[in-house]
C-alpha cells in the first residue's frame, strides 16, 4: 500500500472511527464500507473534513449470483467514487441497503450535486430507492416501463414492445411481433481462406 493510501486509511480512521464497518485496498484504491444509517453523515465528514470535494460516480451494484454463486449478504450496494483534487487521492465508499425486496438509502444529492442524475440512474435500472431525493424519477427508461433492468432477475425477452404509432401520435404499447428464435452461428469458408486446404 502506497504511503498516501495508508495515510488516507489513518485519516478516515480518524474521522470515521466506529462509522467503518470495514475497509480494504483493491487496484491500488481503498474501498470503505459504512452501514446505511451512518452514509449520509459519512459523505458530508468525507466532503467537509477530507476535502473529497467531487462525486466521480454513483451506481447500485446487484450481487443477486455475485460471480456465478449463491451470494450470502445482502444483495443492493450503492458505490460511490470520489476524488479528492486537492490531496490527488480516490476512495470507493459502499454502502448495503438493508431491504431486498426495497432497497433504500439516503440521498447525497445535497452533499454533490453529482449526485442528482446518478441517483435517478440507480434507481431506474436497479429500484434502489435514494430517500431525500427531491426529484427521484425514471431517466433511461419510458415513464410506463415496469420493472428495473439491470436487475438479474428481470427476464431476458419481454412480452410487449413499444413503438410511436403516427395516426395516434403517441408511443404505444403493443405484443411483441417477432418470433422468438435461437440463432447457431455457421462457419462458412470458402474453399483455401486463410491457406487451409479441405
Amino acid at each position: 500500500m502506497s504511503s498516501q493510501l495508508e495515510s488516507l486509511k489513518l485519516q478516515l480512521q480518524q474521522h470515521l472511527g466506529e462509522r467503518i464497518r470495514a475497509s480494504k485496498l483493491e487496484v491500488d484504491e481503498l474501498t470503505v464500507e459504512v452501514a446505511p444509517q451512518d452514509y449520509l453523515e459519512s459523505c458530508r465528514t468525507l466532503r467537509d473534513a477530507l476535502q473529497f470535494e467531487q462525486l466521480i460516480d454513483l451506481c447500485a451494484v446487484d450481487y443477486q449470483n455475485y460471480a456465478n454463486a449463491q451470494w450470502p449478504g445482502k444483495r443492493f450496494a450503492v458505490v460511490l467514487h470520489l476524488l479528492s483534487v486537492a490531496r490527488n487521492v480516490r476512495l470507493r465508499l459502499r454502502v448495503w441497503c438493508d431491504d431486498d425486496a426495497f432497497p433504500l438509502v439516503a440521498s447525497v444529492n445535497d452533499v454533490w450535486s453529482a449526485a442528482n442524475w446518478y441517483e435517478r440512474e440507480a434507481f431506474d435500472l436497479y429500484g434502489v430507492m435514494f430517500e431525500g431525493h427531491n426529484d427521484l424519477r425514471r431517466i433511461l427508461t419510458d415513464y410506463g416501463f415496469i420493472g428495473h433492468p439491470f436487475r438479474k432477475d428481470f427476464p431476458v425477452s419481454g412480452t410487449v414492445e413499444m413503438r410511436y404509432d403516427p395516426t395516434t401520435q403517441r408511443v404505444v404499447y403493443q405484443p411483441v411481433t417477432i418470433e422468438p428464435r435461437e440463432n447457431v452461428p455457421r462457419i462458412v469458408r470458402e474453399e483455401g481462406y486463410g491457406g487451409l486446404q479441405h
